[in-house]
């Protein structure tokens, strides 16, 4: 899904500059890799992202704990703290029995 953004200048001059010396292959891996350093270095980014994204329904409670690096428990104590409610999906009669029989069918 591309996206556009705009940066400065001096930042697109960098970018090439790292392409250039073979420290990446192109612009979009020297994002990635950006990207990532900022989310990994800062954990309080991460765990807005994290908890957005469940807010929104994007992810799980246990996607959301994981992009969070936290436990689902530490994860469920922080929705709370924000007076964030956590769902329950409810799933169909139809999927809990196949659940049902999936489980029948490993105890066998």
């Amino acid at each position: 899904m591309p996206s556009a953004y705009s940066i400065p200048k001096i930042y697109e001059k960098e970018i090439k500059a790292v392409v250039k010396a073979g420290y990446y292959s192109n612009k979009s891996e020297v994002v990635r890799d950006a990207l990532r350093a900022l989310f990994e270095s800062k954990k309080q980014l991460r765990l807005a992202a994290a908890v957005e994204l469940y807010k929104e329904g994007e992810v799980t409670l246990s996607k959301a704990a994981e992009l969070a690096d936290e436990t689902t428990i530490e994860f469920k104590e922080i929705l709370k703290d924000r007076g964030i409610r956590i769902v329950v999906p409810r799933k169909s009669k139809k999927e809990l029995n196949k659940q049902v029989q999936k489980l029948k069918k490993i105890r066998e």
